[in-house]
Protein backbone atom coordinates (compact mmCIF):
# COMPACT_ATOMS: atom_id res chain seq x y z
CA UNK A 1 0.00 0.00 0.00
CA UNK A 2 1.15 3.46 -0.58
CA UNK A 3 1.55 5.69 2.34
CA UNK A 4 3.18 9.40 2.97
CA UNK A 5 2.73 9.59 6.71
CA UNK A 6 3.04 13.22 7.84
CA UNK A 7 4.16 14.10 11.33
CA UNK A 8 5.62 17.21 13.12
CA UNK A 9 3.08 19.76 13.29
CA UNK A 10 1.43 20.93 16.13
CA UNK A 11 0.80 24.62 18.07
CA UNK A 12 3.96 27.19 18.24
CA UNK A 13 4.33 30.84 18.42
CA UNK A 14 4.95 33.60 15.65
CA UNK A 15 8.54 32.94 15.36
CA UNK A 16 9.47 29.83 16.17
CA UNK A 17 10.14 26.61 14.30
CA UNK A 18 8.97 23.03 13.68
CA UNK A 19 10.02 20.72 11.45
CA UNK A 20 7.24 18.09 9.71
CA UNK A 21 8.72 14.60 8.29
CA UNK A 22 6.82 12.87 5.79
CA UNK A 23 7.50 9.16 5.69
CA UNK A 24 7.10 7.16 2.61
CA UNK A 25 6.16 3.57 2.06
CA UNK A 26 4.64 1.67 -1.25
CA UNK A 27 6.30 2.86 -3.72
CA UNK A 28 10.10 3.74 -5.00
CA UNK A 29 10.43 6.64 -3.24
CA UNK A 30 13.99 7.90 -4.71
CA UNK A 31 12.38 8.05 -7.73
CA UNK A 32 9.49 10.56 -7.11
CA UNK A 33 9.64 14.33 -7.07
CA UNK A 34 8.06 15.47 -3.22
CA UNK A 35 5.77 18.45 -2.92
CA UNK A 36 4.47 19.83 0.22
CA UNK A 37 1.41 21.70 0.30
CA UNK A 38 -0.94 22.86 2.75
CA UNK A 39 -5.02 24.06 2.81
CA UNK A 40 -6.14 26.42 5.57
CA UNK A 41 -9.83 26.66 6.17
CA UNK A 42 -11.72 28.11 3.82
CA UNK A 43 -8.39 28.49 1.86
CA UNK A 44 -7.91 26.21 -1.33
CA UNK A 45 -4.44 23.98 -1.34
CA UNK A 46 -1.70 25.55 -2.22
CA UNK A 47 2.20 24.37 -3.56
CA UNK A 48 4.70 25.28 -0.37
CA UNK A 49 8.21 23.20 -1.49
CA UNK A 50 9.25 20.80 -4.34
CA UNK A 51 12.36 18.91 -3.93
CA UNK A 52 13.11 16.81 -7.40
CA UNK A 53 13.74 13.29 -7.51
CA UNK A 54 16.76 12.83 -9.43
CA UNK A 55 19.31 15.90 -7.47
CA UNK A 56 17.28 17.27 -5.05
CA UNK A 57 16.80 20.71 -6.85
CA UNK A 58 13.87 22.50 -4.79
CA UNK A 59 11.66 25.65 -5.40
CA UNK A 60 9.58 27.75 -2.92
CA UNK A 61 6.83 29.10 -3.01
CA UNK A 62 7.31 33.32 -2.82
CA UNK A 63 5.62 33.63 0.69
CA UNK A 64 8.46 31.01 2.63
CA UNK A 65 11.31 31.11 0.54
CA UNK A 66 13.57 32.26 2.88
CA UNK A 67 11.73 30.58 5.87
CA UNK A 68 11.43 26.73 4.87
CA UNK A 69 13.81 24.03 4.16
CA UNK A 70 12.73 21.02 2.10
CA UNK A 71 15.20 18.30 2.42
CA UNK A 72 15.05 14.49 1.42
CA UNK A 73 16.25 11.58 3.07
CA UNK A 74 16.43 8.42 0.55
CA UNK A 75 18.04 6.24 2.47
CA UNK A 76 15.01 6.45 4.73
CA UNK A 77 12.44 7.34 2.40
CA UNK A 78 11.30 10.56 4.32
CA UNK A 79 11.46 13.97 3.13
CA UNK A 80 11.36 16.92 6.12
CA UNK A 81 10.21 20.25 5.56
CA UNK A 82 11.99 22.52 8.17
CA UNK A 83 9.71 25.58 9.05
CA UNK A 84 11.14 28.73 10.84
CA UNK A 85 9.84 32.12 11.33
CA UNK A 86 6.40 30.81 11.22
CA UNK A 87 3.55 33.11 10.86
CA UNK A 88 0.06 32.99 11.76
CA UNK A 89 -0.73 32.57 8.05
CA UNK A 90 1.13 29.71 7.98
CA UNK A 91 -1.49 27.90 9.92
CA UNK A 92 -2.77 25.30 8.06
CA UNK A 93 -3.15 21.33 7.36
CA UNK A 94 0.35 20.49 5.65
CA UNK A 95 0.72 17.45 3.14
CA UNK A 96 3.26 15.68 1.22
CA UNK A 97 3.05 14.66 -1.99
CA UNK A 98 4.45 12.53 -4.46
CA UNK A 99 4.77 12.59 -8.45
CA UNK A 100 6.96 10.87 -11.12
CA UNK A 101 6.00 13.24 -13.86
CA UNK A 102 9.42 15.07 -14.53
CA UNK A 103 8.70 17.98 -16.65
CA UNK A 104 11.53 20.49 -16.18
CA UNK A 105 10.41 24.15 -14.84
CA UNK A 106 9.64 25.84 -11.49
CA UNK A 107 6.07 26.53 -13.02
CA UNK A 108 5.24 23.12 -12.71
CA UNK A 109 6.90 22.11 -9.59
CA UNK A 110 3.90 23.39 -7.05
CA UNK A 111 0.96 22.72 -9.70
CA UNK A 112 -1.20 19.97 -7.72
CA UNK A 113 -1.56 17.68 -11.04
CA UNK A 114 1.66 16.80 -10.82
CA UNK A 115 1.35 14.84 -7.80
CA UNK A 116 0.17 11.14 -7.97
CA UNK A 117 0.24 10.14 -3.97
CA UNK A 118 -0.82 12.14 -1.25
CA UNK A 119 -0.58 12.10 2.37
CA UNK A 120 -3.42 12.43 4.91
CA UNK A 121 -0.99 15.84 6.23
CA UNK A 122 -0.66 17.26 9.29
CA UNK A 123 -2.26 20.18 11.24
CA UNK A 124 0.54 23.12 11.73
CA UNK A 125 -1.17 25.92 13.68
CA UNK A 126 0.86 29.35 14.80
CA UNK A 127 -0.52 31.95 17.27
CA UNK A 128 0.24 35.46 17.60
Amino acid sequence: EVQLQASGGGLVQAGESLRLACAASGFEFDAYNIGWFRQAPGEEREGVAYISSTDSRTYYKESVEGRFTISRDNAKNTVYLQMTDLKPEDTAAYYCAAGKQGLVGSYYYLLLYMYEYWGQGTLVTVSS
